[in-house]
């Protein structure tokens, strides 16, 4: 929590998505609190993997999949501090080719006699790419932060996300292999409709 003094000059780094996103007391899925309403404006104190820990203007903080935020734009840099970008969108084109790439290889072998299909399986276990692209626009899967990205060229951002924060790592096997009662995914987080969320005075310290 924070004082009134600090609520004063309480500065938001990130808005709610229009959407609304679901909040944690903790970075911790068991320990959920109340939802933010869309378009809230917060300020982002930590990073935590996928959790980040936010603050509201009535210095109330709790956790959220921070991948999720939409960052509020800053003025440009002076002083000759250089200019930022959101993402760089090479190293995940080049990881896409590079995974694409390797399956295309063992589409080849396969196709050609060189290995059989128990070996085409094990070869491109765990291989994961996802790439549309519409003129100058791009989706990227990034595999390994589970989300999607969208791109303009000269930048990704966060375009949807595909498990919840924390969430373990989906296990690397075929479809029909797959674990279906695993935990961590967001559909296992259920959608509860609350009320809109208010801006209110802090209540005194409270113990326990």
């Amino acid at each position: 929590m924070t004082s009134p003094g600090q609520a004063a000059d309480f500065r938001p780094t990130h808005i709610v998505p229009q959407d609304g996103l679901p909040a944690w007391e903790t970075p911790d899925l068991s320990r959920p609190t109340v939802p933010l309403d869309a378009f809230l404006p917060v300020r982002l104190l930590s990073r935590r993997g996928e959790w980040g820990e936010i603050l509201c203007a009535n210095g109330w903080s709790a956790w959220v999949d921070g991948r999720l935020l939409l960052a509020v734009p800053q003025p440009p840099p002076t002083g000759g501090r250089p200019l930022t970008r959101v993402e760089d969108p090479q190293p995940l084109l080049a990881r896409c080719t590079e995974e694409l790439e390797r399956y295309r290889r063992a589409v080849t072998d396969l196709a050609a006699g060189r290995t059989d299909p128990e070996s085409f399986r094990r070869s491109l276990r765990g291989v994961r790419v996802g790439v549309v692209v519409d003129g100058e626009s791009v989706w990227l899967y990034d595999e390994t932060a589970g989300r999607w990205m969208y791109g303009d060229g000269s930048r990704l951002a966060t375009y949807a996300v595909v498990a919840g924060p924390g969430a373990p790592p989906a296990p690397q096997t075929p479809p029909a292999e797959a674990d279906t009662e695993g935990g961590g995914d967001v559909r296992d987080v259920p959608h509860v409709p609350h009320e809109p969320t208010k801006i209110v005075e802090l209540p005194g310290p409270e113990t326990g």
